[in-house]
């Protein structure tokens, strides 16, 4: 039978080992929280669609540290221990997920450089393109050009050939041709019915060149005042020129001018002389109506 002293001591006893074993299972809030944040971490990482294929040994690394920890605390093992496993897991997770960012950046890196080689490409090819378009436009205009510099000068040829079949000839002042006394009657100045021919011919060859003017000079010989010569002379041109403009030429192509008898051909000084002088001279701009500078 037990002694009231042995009851007491065994009594003492088994409080003792309850209050070991209860010190030993339980779990300080350190290492509670430590392995908490050790699962959040790794969680995060391995939630990430590219963590096995870019991170992939530091999310094993995480893995195998976080076990560990959780090994340590169901064994028991010191809180200090189950914090440096819980720590090394965080770390682990954690190098992971810069790793993740790293190759995050250098593929935003790579789009963003295939990116601009695009956009460089692009321009290179819109300027090529245009250097092209250039090219060809300015091709085009040098044909047209050449086109219309041989149309200008088959006109101005043909314009030339006209003329001198006018009985035109070719001066310091540019084409000119001479329309005789016979025109007019003497000290008139009304054309003659005979004159009507040549002064359609002469229409006729405007009407096929609108872009060349004509200059229409009266001139008198040196019999009569100067007042009289000048009028006389104005008036024959103008008459040329009213016959032109009858037949449609418009009168903005045309210029009469009286000289008198400032500019003779010939003596005055013989009848036949006096004769020459007594004219009308049709003096032709070129294919761009521009006058010869003489």
């Amino acid at each position: 039978m037990a002694t009231p002293n042995t009851v007491s001591l065994r009594t003492m006893a088994g409080c003792a080992l309850a209050l070991l074993l209860g010190a030993c299972v339980t779990t300080s809030p350190e290492s509670a929280s430590a392995l908490d944040q050790a699962r959040a971490a790794v969680e995060r990482l391995q939630s990430q669609p590219q963590a096995a294929a870019s991170a992939g040994k530091a999310l094993q690394d995480a893995r195998d540290a976080l076990g560990a920890a959780e090994a340590a605390e169901r064994a028991h093992k010191p809180a200090a221990d189950v914090i440096h496993l819980a720590y090394l897991a965080r770390r682990d997770a954690d190098i992971g997920e810069a790793q993740l960012q790293e190759q995050s950046a250098r593929t935003a890196m790579g789009k963003a450089q295939a990116q601009r080689d695009r956009v460089l490409i692009e321009a290179r090819e819109r300027d090529a393109a245009r250097a092209r378009d250039q090219a060809a436009q300015s091709q085009q205009q040098a044909q047209m050009s050449q086109q219309q510099a041989q149309d200008a000068q088959r006109q101005a040829q043909d314009a030339q050939q006209q003329l001198q079949a006018m009985q035109a000839r070719q001066t310091e002042r540019g084409m000119m041709l001479t329309l005789g006394n016979v025109l007019f009657d003497s000290n008139g100045d009304t054309l003659k019915p005979g004159a009507d021919e040549l002064i359609s011919r002469l229409s006729q060859f405007l009407d096929n060149h609108p872009e060349v003017r004509v200059r229409i000079e009266g001139h008198t010989d040196s019999t009569g005042s100067d007042d009289y010569n000048e009028g006389l002379s104005q008036r024959r041109a103008d008459a040329v020129a009213s016959a032109l403009e009858s037949r449609g030429v418009p009168g903005a192509r045309i210029q009469a001018v009286g000289r008198g008898k400032s500019a003779p051909v010939a003596s005055n000084q013989t009848s036949a002389g006096r004769q020459q002088n007594r004219r009308v001279d049709i003096i032709f701009s070129d294919t761009q109506g521009q006058f010869a500078s003489g």
